[in-house]
């Protein structure tokens, strides 16, 4: 059994005992089962169908496995219309964009001893692949070898089943860039490092990795760059590896375990105690089960058999980012290596997201759900401040230069604002403010690009050399009412109230009256000219006006009153869908992959695989007229989502285009992270149980629930009539029953009130 900090065991035990045991009908139920790790994964440079791989992993686990049938250092390791494997990986990677660090990996061969990646790959078929979150399984057809593994949250186990054969192997690749590897022959053992990674790491960053084999080796040798080292048992290198002989029987096993470090190679085997005595089918039930734990939180049922397929496939994508990148020494301290300052630290440490997507729906379902993994985080980033001096706003490891907006207010402000508490807040708000006053030297992502405009005009301008600056003056605007809601929670000053909640009004200066949208400023107050608001990028990130427009999370009223009122507001909505999916590239000289996205969906300019316009279709709720929200919801779940291997609509981002889908499922969606509201959508099942950690449970009902019964006709909450087109994160963490009365037939009667609408800052006495 794993060694785990005290006061982690003791924080498990007690939500162990206080979480009610699930409803009955729900006793057998494994969702883990229903979770296809293959969805999204084929997927392209040009085309992205979620850009994902099959992560043999556990919740939030420090290392994923997976097959690899791409080149090493491609970002697209796997995809699915591959035919070859070459090699069983250890990855981080979040993102083909971001790419990978830290990996190396196994493989199987037979005959001779091929170890270079496009000479050892074997053809494999889907129909001889079995993936899970907790198992996977494949037979290599060149080698006559059946590969399988499953993990724990820094290990994993592997079995190989060979043929007869005299010449069996298991090549072990550290990769490029600097490796090393030993052979241990007395132990069957091999330890080494790689230095493998795409940026954002120290100079002496090293992932350790120790592998202990069940058999004495045959044979055993080192390889560097492409020719074996005969006489040498280590050897480090650029491009370094080793291979491993075994006489081998016909069906014969041949069993490793695996872990690594990001600390040292002796801590790479205290983390090997995590399978310990243990053999192959515990680990596996073992994952199987944490999976399970984990999954049962949020129950679903009252769908087809596709829908249940999609939505726990979400949740399996919901629940690995951000990853831990922390340790358990030998005496049970969490400590991790800092990808920030290459120091070994005490205390947590989680990476791998970018809050630009992951603010707007992962980080309020893991405050929903999950608010312990959250508290681990929320101090991880205060370790991440005291160790590279900025909040992070693209982590990979360490701060990375990708996106706008200065989202790690959200992050940091929804949490503690919804009681995630951390000790060390005023370390926290220290960090925060001064992320909106300053740049990071090196990283121009993070903290804030053009704050120094920003500060003094309110806004950033169009022609001062620095890109996409209406949508860094809009994030910037909500992420400053995120600071302003921070500071009336901590009692701070009320001049610094005051000057955040000003800030936060920024958005109105970068709005144009004449298009009704959202366009560049120049320094001097004039308007860029000419302007399309077809025009992909330029002023804005991934998007265009018709996207970006809508970013004004904290003030939705406020952008309903620059519009001229509701009527021209849901106008406006409407036209998203309605004007044609025509575009401008010219920014980038080429059709990028989330234009093409948009494109193909026909769904007008709405373009879902991409972040900035998730939240917009909910905007209905702010001018009375929630039927067409629930409309465009059902049509979006329906369409763009599905549990094949091309089941997202674009880029699924480390669990935010998965999180959109979980909460519109649900029925109810975070809007304005921060707010402590959610806006109410339309669910899809007829039925959900949400198991909360306090012990309460959110239960969802909607019998009539089907593909015609689309819109909510009435809702009840705990039992009386509810018309309000939002829902309040502490009254439902305090447990409630939803009772939606679903039809097929619009109610436009219902939340077409002003009281009715959810929160605005413009509507604050």
């Amino acid at each position: 059994m794993k060694k785990i900090p005290l006061i982690v065991f003791i924080s498990f035990l007690f939500v162990s005992c206080k979480v009610k045991e699930p409803v009955a009908e729900f006793t057998e139920f494994s969702p883990v089962d229903y979770v296809n790790p293959l969805v999204g994964t084929q997927s392209k440079f040009t085309l992205s169908t979620g850009n994902t791989y099959p992560a043999v992993a556990l919740p939030w686990g420090m290392n994923f496995w997976m097959p690899q049938t791409g080149d090493m250092g491609n970002g697209w390791a796997y995809c699915y219309t591959d035919d070859k494997i070459k090699g069983f990986k250890q990855t981080h990677q979040p993102s083909p964009w971001i790419n990978d660090y830290g990996q190396f990996a196994l493989m199987p061969v037979t005959g001779a001893k091929k170890f270079l990646q496009n000479e050892r790959g074997s053809w494999f078929s889907h129909k001889a692949e079995v993936a899970k979150p907790y198992y996977y399984s494949v037979y290599l057809a060149d080698h006559d070898v059946k590969v399988e593994m499953t993990p724990t949250e820094r290990s994993a186990y592997f079995i190989f089943t060979f043929p007869q054969n005299d010449e069996s192997y298991v090549v072990v690749d550290a990769f490029d860039n600097g490796s090393s590897i030993c052979i241990d022959e007395e132990h069957n053992a091999i330890v080494g490092y790689t230095t493998k990674n795409s940026g954002g790491v120290p100079a002496n960053f090293k992932n350790y990795f120790v592998m202990v084999f069940d058999k004495p080796f045959v044979t055993s040798e080192v390889w560097s760059g492409d020719k074996i080292i005969g006489g040498k048992k280590e050897v480090k290198d650029n491009h370094v590896g080793a291979v491993l002989g075994f006489k081998t029987s016909k069906g014969e096993k041949v069993s490793v375990k695996v872990s690594s470090s990001f600390i040292s190679e002796e801590q790479a085997w205290v983390n090997l105690k995590e399978i310990g005595n243990r053999d192959f089918n515990e680990v596996k039930r073992s994952a199987q089960d944490a999976w399970n734990d984990v999954m049962n939180k949020v129950r679903v049922e009252g769908g087809t058999d596709e829908q249940l397929r999609t939505f726990y496939s979400c949740l399996y994508r919901s629940l690995l980012f951000p990853r831990k990148f922390y340790e358990v020494d030998q005496s049970g301290n969490v400590c991790h290596y800092s990808p920030y300052n290459g120091e070994v630290k005490n205390g947590y440490m989680y990476t791998d997201t970018g809050f630009w997507d992951t603010f707007r729906a992962l980080f309020p379902f893991l405050n929903l759900m999950y608010p312990s993994v959250n508290k681990e985080i929320q101090e991880g980033l205060v370790n991440a401040y005291k160790e590279s001096g900025f909040l992070p706003e693209w982590a990979s490891p360490g701060h990375r230069h990708c996106m706008v907006g200065n989202n790690s207010a959200s992050i940091v402000a929804d949490a503690y604002l919804k009681g995630c508490e951390v000790d060390d807040i005023s370390v926290l708000y220290e960090a925060v403010l001064h992320g909106a006053n300053s740049v990071h030297p090196q990283i121009p992502s993070t903290g804030r690009l053009g704050y120094e405009y920003y500060n003094r005009l309110g806004y950033v301008p169009y022609n001062v050399g620095i890109d996409e600056n209406v949508a860094r003056t809009l994030e910037y605007a909500y992420d400053d009412w995120c600071i302003m809601k921070l500071a009336q929670k901590l009692n701070r000053p009320q001049e610094e109230i005051d000057l955040y909640r000003e800030r936060s009004k920024n958005y109105r200066l970068v709005f144009d009256k004449e298009s009704k949208l959202m366009r560049g400023k120049n320094e001097d107050g004039t308007f860029q000219s000419p302007f399309s608001p077809y025009k992909w990028g330029d002023a804005f990130t991934e998007g265009n006006s018709w996207h970006y427009t809508w970013s004004v999370f904290h003030d939705v009223q406020g952008l309903v009153d620059l519009m001229g009122g509701k009527e021209c507001f849901t106008a406006m909505l409407d036209s998203v869908f309605v004007v044609p999916p025509i575009y401008d590239d010219s920014y980038y000289g080429q059709c990028i992959h989330e234009i093409k996205e948009m494109q193909i969906m026909n769904m007008g300019n709405y373009a879902h695989g991409n972040q900035p316009i998730q939240h917009m279709i909910y905007l209905y709720n702010y001018a009375g007229q929630p039927w067409k929200a629930q409309y465009w919801l059902r049509e979006v779940m329906d369409k763009m989502y599905t549990p094949y291997p091309d089941g997202y609509c674009g880029d699924e981002d480390n669990g935010q285009t998965s999180a959109w889908y979980i909460f519109s499922a649900l029925g109810f969606y975070p809007v304005c992270p921060g707010s402590g509201e959610y806006v109410v959508g339309a669910p899809l099942f007829k039925k959900a149980v949400l198991t909360l950690e306090n012990g309460k449970q959110i239960v969802l009902n909607a019998s009539e629930n089907t593909a015609e019964n689309k819109y909510v006709h009435s809702l009840k909450v705990n039992g009386k009539e509810y018309n309000h087109n939002w829902l309040k994160h502490d009254e439902l963490v305090k447990g409630a029953v939803l009772d939606f009365e679903m039809n097929s037939q619009p109610n436009m009667q219902r939340g077409v009130n002003a009281e009715d609408f959810p929160y605005s800052l413009s509507n604050e006495n």
